[in-house]
């Protein structure tokens, strides 16, 4: 069955096509690297791994509550309208939006697997060249993730969320090389990092714990890039061209922020949205999960020196100055312990399971 018969709501074309101007650079010289980047190029071919086998796709969803998420997390939790719900509709409204959330995963890492090959055409250097490569493969293997965890555990799918979809072609219509870092490996990637945490942390289905921890180790090494690269050429830019840099990390942040209202799961639940945006914008649990969101984008952009007082003050509005003194370099390092954790456990209950099955 193709992914056109799954998707809840009407999406319109089943593609889309953008005529982006990109600027193909070549480089002749083959010996010389920031030994940063070519260690993460290192540590990205050392960590490629293959979707299929890594993750154990014989586990099942719950129908009634599919990654096993708390109530809590969600909104709508506690309020007279979640009280007036049947327990259908609560079913039906988890469901939905723990797909929303997953759909969205799945599209903005296609936007990251092409965002990923316009880098390799338009960087200057060989090194980023040859890391931005193991991006595209990276890339390509989570949106095949999280296609087969819609596609075979859910079964539904929703289209893409019109925010996202305004900021990967705003970052992919960009001309100039560092708009593509910008918005992707440090806005995109470092919000889809706090989502997939939140999922990987609270989950209590192993398959969603697994495939988020997983594809989170990745984009760990990602927005690594990202901050590598910026941070040494930012400092050379004019205040023009600062300028120019702050004003779009601070509308791409909005815009993302925008993008969290789950108005695609309200609907396909059958809910009124006005009444369901009113309690989501005073729920102290929306509000939270909200700043912590930005948690990974914060200490990057004070790391890359995008610092001005716009910046600062933006983050104020947002709920998320307080994530600024962070080490993102030690919150990386977890992600990819985390990931390593699951492949122990995997390991270990494997070679038990081959243990008992065994003849005496």
């Amino acid at each position: 069955m193709s992914t056109q018969s799954r998707y809840v709501l009407p999406v319109g074309e089943m593609g889309w096509a953008l005529d982006a101007p990109v600027r193909t650079e070549f480089t002749w010289e083959y010996d010389q690297g920031r030994s940063d980047l070519l260690a993460l190029y290192e540590k990205g071919k050392r960590q490629q791994w293959n979707a299929v086998d890594r993750i154990d796709w014989e586990q099942d969803l719950d129908p009634e509550n599919p990654m096993a998420l708390p109530d809590e997390l969600i909104s709508l939790y506690g309020s007279a309208l979640w009280n007036r719900l049947s327990p259908r509709q609560i079913r039906d409204l988890r469901r939905y939006l723990q797909a929303l959330q997953i759909s969205q995963f799945m599209h903005g890492e296609q936007g990251a697997l092409i965002c990923a090959a316009k880098i390799v055409q338009e960087v200057q250097g060989i090194d980023a060249k040859f890391y931005a490569a193991t991006q595209v493969v990276d890339e390509a293997r989570h949106v095949e993730a999280y296609a087969r965890l819609l596609h075979d555990k859910f079964d539904i799918v929703f289209p893409i969320n019109p925010q996202l979809r305004s900021l990967i072609g705003d970052v992919i219509e960009r001309r100039e090389w560092d708009f593509t870092y910008l918005g992707m490996q440090v806005v995109i990637e470092g919000l889809a990092l706090a989502a997939f945490q939140g999922i990987r942390d609270h989950a209590q289905n192993r398959l969603a714990a697994q495939v988020n921890a997983y594809v989170m180790q990745d984009e760990a090494r990602h927005v690594a890039f990202g901050r590598l690269a910026l941070r040494d050429y930012y400092p050379q830019l004019s205040e023009t061209e600062r300028d120019r840099r702050e004003e779009f990390l601070i509308e791409a942040c909005y815009l993302m922020r925008d993008r969290l209202q789950p108005f695609f799961a309200w609907e396909a639940a059958g809910l009124d949205i006005k009444e369901c945006l009113e309690v989501h914008e005073a729920s102290v649990a929306a509000l939270k999960f909200r700043a912590r969101l930005f948690s990974r984008i914060v200490p990057t952009v004070r790391d890359i020196g995008l610092w001005g007082t716009r910046v600062r003050k933006a983050f104020e509005d947002l709920g998320a100055i307080q994530f600024a003194d962070r080490d993102s370099a030690a919150m990386l390092e977890e992600d990819n312990r985390v990931a390593e954790e699951h492949d122990a456990k995997n390991m270990i209950e494997k070679a038990v399971s081959e243990l008992a099955a065994k003849p005496n």
